[in-house]
């Protein structure tokens, strides 16, 4: 998406990138939409860059972006479904989705009980943003079919590094070297 300047239409909660400190930006307020991914959006606002939850696209005048899947027979999750939504979760501040970023440590489903567990990092420790990416994987799990639960454990063992990346996410952010 090229940048896009907008007024908000009503009053909007985000959180300044990368502190992850939660805002309220004001109706009214010209803001410039700098990356729209995964239904979410980063914005920059008062010199700050903020991340806007897609859930909240209707203060932007915009039409929030719906998590489908095909439907699935029997009570099973499908893994390639998990993926699937993990690859609609991007860093507010990295055009690439998290599993290409390598953050996703591992995917453990526990077809009995209908739970997933997601082992992942963050790409440094004391990132402020952390909180924000982890209810995106929980919320967006939880959307696959026949998932009932779902719980992100972060780990910084081994620490992410950008040899983590796929070859595509390290040519998309100019890291192939």
């Amino acid at each position: 998406m090229e940048r896009k300047m907008v007024a908000t239409l009503e009053e909007v909660p985000a959180r300044l990138v990368p502190a992850g400190t939660p805002i309220t930006i004001p109706a009214g307020t010209f803001i410039t939409i700098t990356q729209s991914l995964g239904g979410n959006y980063t914005v920059t606002v008062n010199g700050n860059m903020a991340r806007i939850d897609g859930t909240d696209a209707h203060a932007l005048g915009l039409k929030p972006e719906e998590l489908t899947f095909e439907e699935v027979s029997g009570s099973e999750i499908v893994e390639d479904q998990v993926w699937q939504a993990l690859k609609t979760i991007f860093d507010p501040e990295i055009p690439v989705n998290i599993s290409d970023l390598g953050l996703v440590y591992g995917v453990e489903i526990n077809q009995a009980e209908g739970s997933v567990l997601i082992n992942m990092t963050l790409t440094a420790p004391g990132c402020g943003m952390g909180p924000v990416l982890v209810g995106d994987v929980e919320y967006r799990v939880a959307k696959v079919p026949n998932v009932n639960d779902v719980k992100v454990e972060l780990v910084f063992d081994p620490p992410w590094s950008k040899e983590m990346m796929s070859e595509e996410a390290q040519l998309e952010t100019g890291m192939f070297f």
